[in-house]
């Protein structure tokens, strides 16, 4: 059963450890994180207690069972782009580091899966977690965006990737594998095609380019080539545009 932080604190390894001798699950999907990356910036020990150790603590109780954990395009430096399982990984921030970290953990197990995903678009309980949540809540309180149009994601429905993890732990999937959006779309494009979807939310934005950007370092491109997770899956990885124009 799907447990949030209501449910439990995955940081007290010892409810942790208990909960799971209780349900004995026949499977994990390890998808928590902290994610924010300005926040892992301003605390990187609490970053790497909840990103790293947590992920180390529940693959060990995993043991030989099905353990998927859900990690990002955001491991790579972006200076390629369409990026393949094997390429070595540069991480630019401190998530970053602390995804990396964390798959390092679940690898020391071959069984056990990674998964490495882009934007997800969904629609959160608190409804601020999604990039579109993030993109819509600013522009109905009045904010224009500047989004760079230099900065390339593959995005893809949180609800597609749901479907892709649930495939692959069916499948017993082990390694490492890219599940994201079959589109390669800049900041701009992406905000832009949200903007011509919700006209209703006032969207207001602005090109952009990593040149003006003064915070820290940014990867350029980490569009992943999703190709060997396509062969295994039962339906299309969809682009984001057209999938965009046909729901919410």
């Amino acid at each position: 059963m799907p447990l949030c932080r209501a449910d439990l604190e995955l940081s007290d390894f010892a409810a942790v450890e208990a909960r799971f001798n209780s349900d004995r699950p026949d499977a994990v999907i390890h998808c928590a994180a902290m994610s924010r990356s300005p926040d892992c910036q301003r605390d990187p020990v609490r970053a790497r207690l909840w990103n790293v150790a947590v992920t180390e603590h529940l693959a060990a109780l995993a043991g030989d069972r099905p353990f998927l954990f859900l990690s990002t395009d955001l491991v790579f430096d972006g200076r390629k782009g369409r990026y393949l399982e094997e390429d070595p990984v540069g991480p630019l921030s401190v998530y970053a580091e602390t995804k990396v970290e964390a798959e390092i953990a679940v690898r020391r197990n071959p069984r056990h899966l990674v998964v490495r995903t882009s934007l997800n678009h969904g629609h959160s309980p608190t409804g601020d977690r999604g990039f579109n949540e993030e993109m819509l809540n600013a522009w109905r309180a009045g904010r224009e965006l500047r989004l760079f149009t230099d900065e390339f994601r593959n995005p893809l429905p949180a609800e597609v990737t749901a479907r892709a993890l649930w495939e692959l732990l069916a499948q017993e999937a082990f390694g490492v594998l890219h599940v994201a959006g079959s589109e390669r779309l800049s900041r701009w494009e992406i905000g832009d095609a949200l903007a011509q979807r919700h006209r209703e939310a006032g969207p207001r934005l602005q090109p952009g380019t990593r040149r003006d950007y003064q915070g820290a370092p940014r990867a350029p491109d980490t569009s992943l080539d999703c190709g060997r997770a396509q062969d295994r899956l039962s339906f299309a990885l969809p682009a984001y545009r057209a999938w965009l124009a046909t729901h919410e």
